[in-house]
């Protein structure tokens, strides 16, 4: 068994080249040993999971990285966030509501989604998440299932953004549209576009889907606890990593 400070070097240092199975499995090793998940994230002298994205992060602005590298370095941590989110997500209380989540048909991006769903785990929902390329119709089978009070919808292409209205039309034809408060996002998703396709919500970032779904459903943001800041600032981190990869591909299209 390795020692806290070999994992959390580990951490950092498999984290920066991408090394997914190797950030996994000494994210499971640190559980196993008792470590708190807050130890992985924020990490000592410069290592950990946090860290390790700064540096990915300065690395793209020194142009020692490109967006291949941030995007497997991101994959990595979202890789240890799968184990450590339920631990910083425990409220040992009734849920505040039920959130299914989904990337809409024809689209196979779920890194922000998933980000979405450890920022509304940590403050207190239940996410029924549905994965990518979902079709309407199991989207509608989650909705009766499940009873949630929001559906969320992302999308990170533009070709594939019309199916928020597609879904949208999907539930008013099943008689759900009046029970359920729908959002949208997306990297190429605005707020104008969210408003025309019909949502009632819409989100840019991780941290905003929180405040918008609790703003929905008129639930007060009362969660100071030390684990939800840890989720918070790791989510942030993530995102601050997607929002770059996001305006290097922009920059790219452009110039062709």
């Amino acid at each position: 068994m390795p020692s806290r400070e070999e994992i959390l070097r580990g951490l950092y240092e498999h984290t920066i080249p991408g090394h997914a199975a190797q950030v996994k499995e000494l994210t499971q090793a640190g559980i196993d040993m008792g470590l708190d998940p807050k130890d992985m994230l924020y990490g000592a002298q410069g290592m950990g999971l946090i860290p390790a994205l700064r540096e990915v992060g300065a690395r793209f602005e020194r142009g020692e990285y490109f967006v291949p590298e941030m995007l497997i370095a991101a994959r990595a941590m979202q890789g240890a966030m799968s184990l450590l989110r339920p631990l910083l997500a425990k409220q040992g209380t009734k849920p505040i509501g039920t959130v299914v989540m989904l990337t809409v048909k024809g689209d196979m991006h779920d890194i922000g989604k998933n980000l979405c769903d450890m920022m509304l785990e940590g403050a207190g929902f239940r996410v029924i998440d549905l994965g990518v390329n979902t079709p309407p119709e199991k989207m509608i089978a989650a909705v009766q299932e499940h009873n949630p009070q929001i559906v969320g919808f992302s999308a990170f292409l533009t070709t594939t953004m019309p199916m928020f209205k597609v879904n949208i039309a999907a539930l008013e034809k099943a008689g759900l549209r009046d029970k359920v408060k729908v959002m949208v996002g997306g990297a190429p998703v605005t707020e104008e576009y969210a408003r025309k396709a019909g949502a009632d919500g819409y989100a840019p970032d991780a941290s905003a889907t929180v405040r918008k779904a609790k703003e929905l459903l008129g639930i007060r943001d009362e969660d100071t606890s030390g684990n939800s800041q840890a989720l918070a600032d790791a989510v942030a981190i993530l995102d601050e990593t997607m929002q770059k990869i996001g305006e290097a591909e922009a920059a790219v299209k452009s110039q062709l």
